[in-house]
């Protein structure tokens, strides 16, 4: 009898194959850690970003490499890179068509940006100083000092925006004025980040000073047209809304591509997609109406299914094990150091300035010290552009986890409950919204 050959595999369908319980494992291991994280009175992110964490070589990799060589070959790392791409950039885009600059109460466009800038400088100014001394040691070759100092005391200034918006949400103070003015610092901490991130990528990608300065100015050239021409363009949209009170079909399909075909140009450019989402966000109409229906239909699909993946892309790169030996530990102490004291002290000096007791300061001096996705997409930026090593990447995960987990505990020991509740008014809309 004739031997039958086996009939050939479809490559397609072999990474497909591959593909799907890489996204099985994912989508558990962010469900099982996200509920612990509620039950410990912690947001829901932070446990999903632990499980990133937890899927890579720092435990499932020590403790079982065959099984997570397995679930992550080497030919569905780069399907989980473009995923996470399309969900930061869509993330971002939702974080941008979610903010609202308005101010509300008197006073409040000008203490805003003094809360801003007391987040930011005094992080930066001390990241700077780590990172100058740390070069050499951290830093790859090909990375000059300054460079790698700004992107230390840069990822550090960050404060997480959205998660600092949902705590608040969850405790009733979003109307207080100290939850606007901390949501609205941290919208502002935020956006000056990505803007000396789109520095940073254009001065590290640019083969010389002109092509930096060109990749800049396009960039500029890029936000301007969105804010100023795109944003015009799509004002029908947010009155369309208004009107029915449902995004129709052909409206979302423009809401979807307008970001992805931004993320695309800025990618062109050369400062990632995830900074062209950001714009697509901030040009999106500002109607509230608008902003609730568009957070309604695309953020549970974003959050759930593309953030997990992007968290575990995260933890495939982090070898919190590689963190070894006397200069490296003292090298994250430094970094650690560095971060908290600045964003936490510089916000609680700054909150006290502006006239508000010491434990309204402290309060929010703990929030904004929250670090969360925003550091996480801002290394992975660095990571892909090659601008840190792996070492200072799992360093600035470990702030990220460390610095997350601390802002609730923090933010209760300065406003224990009793206290909490006299400090929720009544009082107008909010004047920033969290995708």
């Amino acid at each position: 009898m004739p031997h039958l050959a086996a009939a050939p595999v479809d490559p397609n369908l072999e990474l497909m194959l591959k593909v799907f319980p890489a996204l099985i494992v994912i989508l558990i291991a962010a469900g099982v850690c996200g509920r612990l994280a509620l039950t410990v009175g912690q947001p829901r992110v932070l446990g999903e970003m632990i499980a990133g964490v937890l899927l890579g070589p720092t435990l499932f990799g020590a403790v079982w490499p065959d099984a997570q060589e397995k679930v992550f070959p080497d030919e569905v790392v780069p399907v989980l890179y473009v995923l996470s791409t399309f969900g930061l950039t869509l993330y971002m885009f939702l974080v941008g068509a979610g903010l609202d600059h308005g101010s509300r109460t008197p006073g409040e466009g000008r203490r805003a940006p003094l809360l801003a800038l007391s987040g930011i400088l005094p992080s930066l100014v001390l990241g700077f100083a780590v990172g100058a001394v740390l070069w050499g040691t951290l830093s790859r070759d090909d990375v000059g000092r300054w460079e790698f100092a700004l992107f230390v005391g840069g990822a550090l200034s960050l404060t997480a925006f959205p998660m600092l918006a949902r705590i608040l949400y969850e405790r009733g103070l979003e109307n207080s004025q100290l939850g606007r003015l901390s949501l609205l610092a941290a919208s502002i901490d935020d956006a000056a980040a990505w803007c000396l991130l789109a520095v940073l990528s254009a001065w590290h990608l640019g083969t010389g000073s002109g092509d930096a300065v060109r990749t800049i100015g396009l960039a500029a050239v890029f936000a301007a047209v969105m804010l100023l021409v795109v944003s015009r363009l799509l004002r029908p949209l947010g009155e369309q809304v208004v009107r029915t009170g449902t995004l129709n079909p052909t409206a979302l399909y423009i809401v979807v591509i307008v970001p992805l075909a931004a993320g695309w140009a800025t990618d062109w450019i050369g400062v990632y997609s995830v900074f062209g989402g950001f714009v697509a966000g901030l040009a999106m109409p500002r109607d509230a109406a608008f902003r609730k229906e568009l957070h309604a239909r695309m953020m549970g699909v974003v959050s759930t299914l593309l953030l997990p993946v992007f968290f575990a892309f995260s933890g495939l790169n982090t070898e919190l094990g590689g963190i070894t030996g006397g200069t490296l530990v003292l090298a994250f102490l430094a970094i650690m150091t560095a971060g908290f004291c600045g964003k936490y002290f510089g916000c609680a000096l700054a909150m006290r300035w502006l006239g508000f007791g010491w434990r309204d300061a402290y309060a929010v001096g703990g929030l904004m010290n929250a670090r969360g996705l925003m550091i996480l997409i801002f290394i992975n930026i660095g990571l892909a552009q090659g601008m840190i090593t792996r070492e200072l990447f799992a360093m600035l995960v470990l702030v990220a986890v460390i610095t997350t987990a601390g802002a609730v505990p923090l933010y209760r020991l300065a406003l224990p409950e009793r206290l909490e509740r006299e400090r929720v008014p009544d009082e107008p809309e909010p004047v920033a919204r969290a995708a």
